[in-house]
Order: C-alpha cells, then sequence, then structure tokens
C-alpha cells in the first residue's frame, strides 16, 4: 500500500488547463501550500520571479496561519483544487525525524483520491536545498540536514536568498531524481525513504521540463 501511494505521489493529476477567457497569455496556475513561513516561501518566490516562468505558469502561494501539518495541507489543498481558475494544487511539506510529523499516510492518501500532488522533503526541506550544492546520500535527522544547509549557504536566519539556488535548481533536480531511484532499487518505500526529496517533480511542473 505504501509502495502504491509513493507513486502516485510521482503522477500529474492530468487535469486539463483551464484558460480564462480575454487573457492575452494562458498561464498554467499553480496553487502551493507551504507548512512553514519562510524557506519553502522563499524558495517558491524565487521560481515566480524567474521570467520563464512568469511566461508560463501562475504561482500563487498559500501559507498555514498556524503552521499546519501535512494532512491540514492537504485539506487547504483539497478545498482549493476544483476552483475554475485553478490548474494543479502542490503541497510541500516535510517528514521530519527522529520523529515523523502525525498523518503522513493519510495525508498521501487524501492527496491521491483528491487530485493534489505532493513534494515531499526527507527529512525536511534543507535536503532539497543541500541538493542544490552537492550529493547527499546518508540517512539523516532534522537537525543535522538543517545544520549542513546552513554551512553551504552561510545563512543566519530561518530565510534564504532564493536567487542564489536558481542557477542550480536543474542540478538539485537530478541529485534528487537519482535518490528515488536508489530508493526504488533498495526496496525503501515511503515514508523510509530517507534521503529525498518531490522538489524535482514540482520543478517539472512548474517550468514544464
Amino acid at each position: 500500500m505504501k509502495d502504491s501511494r509513493l507513486k502516485r505521489e510521482r503522477g500529474r493529476s492530468g487535469k486539463p488547463l483551464k484558460r480564462r477567457a480575454g487573457s492575452r497569455r494562458e498561464l498554467k496556475t499553480i496553487v502551493v501550500f507551504c507548512e512553514g513561513k519562510n524557506t519553502e516561501p522563499d524558495y517558491v518566490g524565487g521560481l515566480k520571479r524567474l521570467p520563464q516562468v512568469q511566461d508560463s505558469t501562475a504561482l500563487n502561494i498559500e501559507i498555514h496561519p498556524e503552521q499546519g501539518t501535512p494532512l491540514t495541507l492537504v485539506e487547504m489543498a483539497v478545498g482549493r483544487i476544483t476552483e475554475p481558475e485553478v490548474d494543479e494544487c502542490w503541497c510541500l511539506f516535510d517528514v521530519e525525524w527522529p520523529q515523523n510529523h502525525p498523518n503522513l499516510n493519510a495525508a498521501v492518501a487524501l492527496a491521491d483520491a483528491n487530485g493534489v500532488q505532493l513534494a515531499i522533503s526527507n527529512p525536511c526541506f534543507e535536503l532539497w536545498l543541500i541538493l542544490h550544492y552537492q550529493d547527499h546520500t546518508r540517512f539523516e535527522n532534522t537537525s543535522a540536514v538543517e545544520k549542513a544547509s546552513r554551512q553551504l549557504d552561510r545563512r543566519k536566519g530561518k530565510t534564504i536568498d532564493a536567487s542564489v539556488y536558481m542557477p542550480l535548481r536543474q542540478a538539485a533536480g537530478r541529485r534528487a531524481a537519482a535518490l528515488d531511484r536508489r530508493h526504488a532499487k533498495d526496496g525503501n518505500v515511503f515514508p523510509n525513504n530517507n534521503p529525498s526529496s518531490g522538489m524535482h517533480r514540482f520543478l517539472e511542473a512548474v517550468e514544464g521540463s
């Protein structure tokens, strides 16, 4: 069951793009739901500012008002996915180690049943940031990954300078995809696929690559 859920997480909804009459550009509208107020929104904001993204995709960021859990994020997305102007909903959230977020499998199942797409980072989003600079194949807890990420970009607070990461995002995507292949070969299924990040699939959805 877990294996099949992970495969579904990787897929796109297949939902036909809805176009607004009278619009000069036909933009795909993606609503992105984040559990954190800093790192993930900073990164998505960096994508949003890229000229090639502005020409093809409207990215709308929604942050849970109380730093929600994966399940509450998916519930928010389910409430938006049927809106006529929305083409795709994506939830960005972490697994967290050594203590996982509650109701992870329920969040994945609810997303799968409603066409909500997921970009899950394991143990945390900072793993995705590390992959912009280098490979990372060790099983790690959240605190170790956060520390390693800060050492690489030398940030002192919780926010990131997204412009530093944008030129490196394709390399990060290749490294994340390689981690997926490694886990598949080793039989490591969600949520035991540490380290991993589904952000490379989010990039594909945003940039159409």
